[in-house]
């Protein structure tokens, strides 16, 4: 089968571990018997750099036309002043994909246990999904700044949800509970806000109709955020609306020790989005350590979404083998000397071995 991807390394150290996008593709292409082609595109500050616009329309124009698309990372502190900013990039193309579903599997490595802050005897079981609803909510509302008076400056930032955009979210975390342990959490703010009150009776109501099967249950966000620490293992699959997602997928991307292990997908009804979720870190951009396993698991989840569940599998299978080797960068073992080069070439061997 043949397959075109677009590549978007994006800013930081995007450029490098997303270096694991080919070799990875072409070994996995070989051993069976797949096409793939990839091409580069610019997004995010690179892409501000080149021409002013953080989404350029080729850029966008080649997403579309893709049959899925990397994006490793965007931003830095070089663009954080500037009045184009690069998350505008990738909210405009999340939007523009309507990728409204973001999911984030938390995978524990037993090599790793001691990477976490937390204890072994907390983390034992830990295995969860966190679906995180990404094209509406407080960051696509409407935004003012005015004045009250007496030079008083004021924001505001509106948050709004349908319950056409509740439902389909919520039907992607209970399709994924029934495939697992049909235990769904749903998180919201429902005795405080209105959008959480909507959110909440409609994720009630979609449960009962067409999930009976799934055991669904409430938390409020403040109270998931104290249990995701207290005890993970509790939850399988969390539903949250944007903000809420956005916070707590990035505090449980710590218990499994570094955000370099983490990856995600981006999805809609046409287009897929995948991306690792440790962000851009422009501290050690350049220096050839950045932990790319992430973007390797990303690459699996990617092959997934296209129907290549061997293929996927065999790459969770090399990058878990290669962990358990020892094969770890600085982030996991301070250490260690292996590179981000390193690591995506350990990977490909073990992926050849079989």
């Amino acid at each position: 089968m043949k397959f075109n991807i677009a590549s978007l390394p994006g800013d930081g150290i995007g450029p490098e571990v997303s270096g694991a996008v080919v070799p990875i593709l072409n070994i996995i292409g070989d051993k069976f018997g797949h096409q793939f082609s990839v091409q580069e595109y610019l997004i995010g500050g690179a892409a501000i750099d080149d021409s002013g616009n953080p989404l350029p329309a080729k850029t966008l124009q080649a997403c579309k036309k893709a049959d899925a698309v990397f994006l490793a990372c965007i931003g830095g502190p070089k663009w954080d002043n500037g009045k184009v900013r690069p998350e505008q990039g990738l909210l405009k193309l999340r939007s523009e994909l309507e990728v409204f579903a973001n999911v984030r599997p938390l995978i524990m490595f037993e090599k790793l246990q001691f990477a976490s802050p937390l204890k072994p005897e907390i983390l034992a079981g830990t295995d969860f999904i966190i679906v995180r609803e990404l094209t509406g909510g407080i960051y696509f509302g409407k935004r003012t700044r005015g004045n009250l008076g007496s030079n008083e400056e004021f924001a505001t930032d509106e948050c709004k949800y349908s319950v056409k955009e509740i439902e389909r979210i919520a039907k992607v975390a209970f399709e994924l509970a029934m495939q697992r342990d049909k235990k769904l959490t749903s998180v919201d703010k429902a005795n405080v806000l209105e959008t959480s009150k909507l959110w909440r009776e409609t994720v009630t109501c979609i449960g009962q109709q067409d999930y009976p099967e799934v055991e669904l249950k409430h938390h409020l966000v403040d109270s998931c955020a104290m249990k995701l620490i207290q005890s993970p293992s509790d939850f399988d699959v969390i539903l949250t609306e944007n903000m809420f997602g956005d916070i707590l997928s990035d505090e449980a991307s710590v218990l499994a020790g570094s955000m370099g292990l983490l990856a995600s997908s981006s999805v809609g009804e046409k287009y897929g989005v995948f991306e690792p979720i440790h962000g851009s870190a422009p501290d050690i951009a350049g220096q050839g350590i950045a932990n790319p396993y992430a973007s390797i698991l990303t690459i699996a989840m990617m092959l997934r979404w296209l129907k290549l569940n061997d293929e996927a599998d065999t790459i969770e299978q090399a990058v878990s083998k290669v962990i358990e080797q020892g094969v770890l960068t600085c982030d996991l073992d301070p250490a260690s000397k292996v590179t981000t080069q390193q690591a995506i070439d350990t990977v490909v061997i073990e992926i050849n071995k079989d």
